[in-house]
């Protein structure tokens, strides 16, 4: 039997793998510590990590003060790439890495399918 936290870890690994445009993704939980990552060798998890919980904090506080619901998705484009966060549930975020040239929209379909899936594994 399979356990949880190597499902995680399988579809992480999933993600970086079928997707040409996504570098890294990481499973960040609300404090800033990794649940599971697939992230290259030159990237490190604690700042992956730190930097998400950093970028999820900010979101949730804007959603929140400008009374717009919950938060979803938050995109950082950045001059080579992409980093964007995905809620999974209460208590964790999805957070992918992607190439300059990445193809948002099936990036954003792939990461929400991932989160979606993430959340009902954690939940």
């Amino acid at each position: 039997m399979v356990s949880r936290s190597e499902e995680i870890s399988k579809l992480l690994k999933t993600l970086t793998s079928t997707s040409t445009d996504v570098d890294a993704a990481a499973l960040i939980d609300n404090d800033g510590l990794t649940i599971s990552a697939a992230l290259p060798t030159d990237v490190e998890e604690d700042r992956v990590a730190a930097m998400s919980a950093a970028l999820l904090e900010v979101s949730d506080r804007i959603v929140h003060e400008l009374g717009r619901g919950l938060f979803e998705l938050v995109m950082v484009r950045v001059s080579e790439g992409y980093t964007i966060l995905a809620r999974c549930g209460q208590d964790a975020v999805l957070s992918v890495l992607t190439t300059r040239t990445a193809k948002l929209g099936l990036v954003f379909l792939d990461a929400s399918r991932s989160a979606k899936e993430v959340a009902r594994q954690i939940s």
